[in-house]
């Protein structure tokens, strides 16, 4: 409702201004984007004269932390409601963007007419006040929690709510006139209809939202002599490397001499990543130690009472478990982050073969388009995203849209539509529709920058199934959770952290920037807890989301530069595999493996400096990881608040 609202209500508590119900429900709005609205409290005047004045500067402090700058109104007399009224007609409104762009309607009436062949599916008429842009009736309409659709006709019915009444003259009695009520209006809509448009089939936009992959599309034959000696020459161009030598130097002596400069290039700012990690770790723990000390003093119980019994009744073992493994992983990943145990029944080379390292996190090439899952095969692609938004956006602004203008009372005629979505109006649900820009129904890759909500600690693991309010669609998807950076490269994140913005990934029909997006999770009881909120970032398969995992091993023996490191493999054939990537250390020092040891995974490590006996080898591998395609338009409705039901007299207002 917020979302196509004009102007919203705020109505206050005399004594507390609000709970932490009407607080939850605050952060919610404005992290969506609120609208026009106004702040009024109710029944001051019937408390005590000397409570009166207290109770002001109390809601005063209380309204200061959300709305700094704007006035209480009082509602508890005809001219406070008459005041109300006028300060409600006559304030700036306040424009959201995401929905400026759009045409939307708010439901008044809806009909349905099921087809012959089918009762379950039909034509949707709903009438309602075009907002926001002039509406098209070749354009789609998605009508929020239930999916996009196709309109047939757009019909001009008679405003049932007119500013200026029609007044009709009686024809016995020319001196006499009858204003037309709104009941006498809706019972004239039918000889007064008119069709505005009919949809044309040539120039709708269509329905489909996946691209129909062809198997034989990436069908490759063999490279010719030209292309074969073309890819020759350009690998021999690419590996001349540039050395300084001295003077009389041949090519073949150029080839033994090793460029120092250029192996420690670019490893200052690796080195500060890994003090950054440490510093993470620290901070982490302590953290962690305040979250245990937390815990066992709300878990502490003294004493055996029948209390307690039934407290226990009330718990469910199974999820308390599931909580505490969940808390478990969190605290390892803090203090040790993306190290895992390296296998001992399944050889690593097999384990992480879809590894891979690299010299630079950074720097290091990483083509996007290589080893693209099959569901990249259904989603669409923009040669440029940016252009074409700005595009569309200059299209609206400039171009006149033929349709219905804004502020019409208009009925949409919308074919095929499941008769669930008149049932849910009926029961008293509103009924919003909004009209998609091109592409918008199409399926692609949607990138959200989102911030952990305060008001939930709860750890929240990566591809775990969530709720997305992103601009004006519903739906549920398991995103993937990776560093906000202006890197090519993104490192994935295995838990949804309170301390950082993170960028969250999901399959979803396109939406254009700007937009607002909030991220539930939808309880055991049913209700949706915020998560957290932001904002939609880019719609682009290409950002890279990189997985890494940290292979660690222990100093066995420590020389001057060489020490023989154990526990990281255990096996002399992972040892050779893995010889070609680079090791580092918890204290900052850079290595390469020399050979192996023996047939139980030691092996001969050289160093840029003395190690010390409780420092820890590390492996880094690489992986790219795509989102899991879970999308689901279709959300459960939560679970209502059980609402306060409190006694307050509201005064009668004369509208006229």
């Amino acid at each position: 409702m917020a979302k196509v609202a004009d102007t919203i209500l705020f109505l206050l508590d005399p004594l507390e201004g609000w709970d932490s119900t009407g607080d939850y429900c605050l952060s919610c709005l404005f992290a969506q984007g609120l609208p026009t609205y106004t702040l009024a409290v109710q029944g001051v005047s019937g408390l005590p004269p000397k409570k009166q004045i207290d109770a002001r500067k109390k809601l005063s402090k209380a309204v200061e932390k959300r709305f700094p700058d704007d006035k209480l109104l009082l509602l508890d007399t005809q001219q406070e409601a008459a005041m109300l009224l006028r300060q409600l007609a006559n304030q700036k409104q306040r424009h959201l963007a995401f929905r400026d762009r759009r045409a939307y309607l708010f439901a008044h009436t809806a009909d349905f007419l099921p087809s012959e062949e089918n009762n379950l599916v039909g034509t949707l008429k709903i009438s309602g006040y075009v907002r926001g842009q002039a509406l098209n009736v070749n354009s789609l309409l998605h009508i929020i929690g239930h999916g996009d659709f196709q309109m047939k006709q757009i019909d001009a019915p008679v405003d049932p709510f007119p500013l200026n009444p029609r007044v009709i003259k009686s024809q016995k009695d020319p001196g006499m006139a009858m204003e037309i009520c709104a009941t006498d209006a809706v019972a004239d809509m039918e000889e007064d209809l008119k069709v505005l448009m009919k949809a044309d089939p040539d120039r709708q936009e269509s329905l489909q939202t996946e691209v129909i992959p062809d198997p034989m599309e990436g069908e490759q034959t063999w490279p010719t002599e030209e292309e074969l000696s073309e890819a020759h020459d350009l690998l021999k161009e690419s590996s001349k490397v540039v050395k300084k030598v001295p003077k009389g130097t041949s090519s073949y002596q150029a080839e033994w001499i090793l460029d120092e400069d250029g192996e420690s290039g670019g490893e200052g700012n690796e080195y500060d990543d890994v003090e950054h990690e440490d510093f993470m770790e620290e901070e982490s723990q302590d953290e962690g130690s305040e979250k245990e000390e937390e815990e066992e003093c709300e878990t502490m119980t003294t004493g055996e009472s029948v209390c307690d019994d039934l407290y226990d009744e009330k718990v469910d073992e199974e999820a308390e478990e599931k909580m505490l493994e969940k808390y478990k992983q969190e605290r390892l990943e803090e203090m040790f982050p993306d190290e895992v145990d390296t296998p001992r029944d399944v050889a690593a080379r097999i384990r992480f073969q879809k590894y891979r390292g690299l010299k630079s996190f950074r720097t290091s090439p990483w083509d996007p388009k290589e080893n693209l899952p099959q569901d990249y095969a259904r989603i669409f692609q923009f040669q440029n995203f940016i252009n074409t938004r700005r595009r569309i956006f200059k299209e609206i602004e400039e171009k006149e849209v033929e349709g219905a203008e804004v502020g019409w009372y208009v009925s949409l005629h919308v074919s095929e539509v499941p008769v669930s979505v008149v049932e849910h109006f009926k029961r008293g649900a509103p009924l919003i529709a909004f009209c998609l820009l091109p592409h918008e129904q199409k399926m692609s890759v949607l990138n959200m920058v989102v911030s952990r909500h305060p008001g939930n600690t709860e750890p929240v693991k990566a591809k775990e199934e969530l709720i997305f309010h992103c601009g004006f669609r519903r739906f549920r998807a398991s995103p993937l959770l990776s560093q906000h950076t202006a890197a090519d490269k993104h490192k994935f994140q295995r838990f949804l952290t309170a301390d950082m913005a993170l960028v969250v990934t999901v399959y979803a029909p396109i939406t254009f920037p700007p937009a607002s997006v909030l991220l539930f999770k939808q309880n055991s009881n049913g209700m949706h807890s915020l998560i957290a909120t932001g904002h939609l970032l880019s719609v682009d398969p290409d950002r890279m989301v990189i997985k890494r995992v940290v292979l660690s091993g222990h100093p066995f023996k420590i020389f001057t530069k060489m020490a023989v490191v154990r526990y990281m493999f255990f096996n002399r054939e992972d040892v050779l595999w893995f010889k070609p990537v680079e090791l580092r250390t918890k204290w900052g020092r850079r290595g390469h493996i020399k050979e192996p040891l023996g047939t139980h995974g030691h092996m001969k490590c050289s160093f840029d400096g003395k190690l010390k006996s409780q420092d820890t080898v590390l492996m880094n591998l690489y992986k790219r990881v795509f989102p899991k395609w879970t999308y689901d338009p279709y959300v459960p409705e939560p679970v209502p608040w059980v609402k306060d039901e409190i006694s307050s007299t509201v005064p009668e207002v004369d509208m006229e």
